[in-house]
């Protein structure tokens, strides 16, 4: 049988991917390419924003293990077959880095350092009031691997955290008191669009946003206006709905929003690659496989 990488790596990226996967599973028939009769042969598929159609016409696939940790779309992708498992990268590497990139941008903001950056551009010497972590009342949105990791994080550093997923109800009012809202929340059809100008209205005044899940959770005309007119301090963005982010984007120029090029936590092909070597041999040894994706909740 034969694993298939299908992904959109530029070639030193798939390079490096087909070189650990082949040093971690010896014996396997792994390619990145598709070609004549080896389509029957395929019964793995690894991919990574796929080309459209890559995973047709497989008979024989029996798992499609994601490199990525959103699945969005994939789901959204028809040329997917409907009926073969799927399985998200969960990867402990990938949920630390995560915490990293929240635990820098709730203490650049409970510490003012984005707007002593904003002062250095201007030479202006302002001292601000110190706010203390435990005065820094932090919601997690996402309740699964990397919201937890998060949230343990954060609270090992003195934030009080709270942490909501969307089966739990009570939206928008977990909102409320919130000092800093971290989105780490899946995309699914509930999911789009949630935080909008309703959302933004529950927030106290001097509020700020940290999106580090997906662009189409946020209604984008709703954040720049609660930015421009309250109750948003600033928003911290790593995803958004078209990337890269085009030129011509007024978040790139917005004094209260900092641009990140979608790197809060990128797959580290090493230990995503041990993920990807224990799945495979759960699906050769006809053992359960992890991190399942229920198709009707979209995650």
């Amino acid at each position: 049988m034969t694993i298939l990488l299908a992904t959109s790596f530029e070639p030193d990226e798939r390079a490096q991917w087909l070189a650990l996967l082949r040093e971690r599973l010896p014996g396997e028939s792994i390619t990145d390419r598709r070609e004549g009769g080896d389509a029957a042969h395929v019964d793995i598929a690894l991919v990574a924003n796929p080309p459209r159609g890559a995973l047709a016409g497989l008979p024989g696939l029996r798992l499609i293990q994601s490199l990525w940790a959103g699945v969005d779309r994939l789901l959204a992708d028809p040329t997917v077959p409907a009926d073969v498992p799927l399985a998200r990268m969960v990867d402990a590497a990938m949920n630390e880095a995560m915490a990293e990139t929240a635990l820098w941008a709730v203490l650049a903001l409970q510490r003012d350092f984005f707007d002593y950056a904003a002062q250095q551009r201007h030479a202006h010497w302002l001292h601000r009031p110190q706010r203390r972590a435990d005065e820094t009342r932090v919601v997690v949105l996402g309740a699964g691997q990397m919201g937890g990791t998060v949230r343990r994080r954060l609270e090992a550093n003195g934030y009080p955290v709270r942490a909501w997923s969307s089966r739990e109800g009570a939206w928008p009012q977990v909102l409320h008191g919130a000092d800093i809202v971290i989105n780490l929340l899946p995309l699914t059809p509930a999911t789009r669009g949630l935080l909008n100008a309703h959302a933004f209205a529950a927030l106290p005044r001097g509020a700020s946003l940290v999106n580090l899940a997906r662009g189409a959770h946020v209604v984008e005309a709703d954040l720049l206006a609660a930015l421009d007119l309250g109750p948003l301090r600033h928003a911290v963005l790593d995803v958004f709905d078209v990337e890269p982010l085009p030129a011509d984007h007024p978040y790139w120029s917005h004094p209260q929003v900092t641009v990140l090029p979608h790197v809060a936590a990128q797959t580290d092909a090493r230990s995503a690659a041990d993920v990807v070597a224990a799945q495979v041999r759960a699906v050769r040894a006809g053992a359960p496989l992890r991190h399942l994706v229920d198709r009707r909740r979209g995650y």
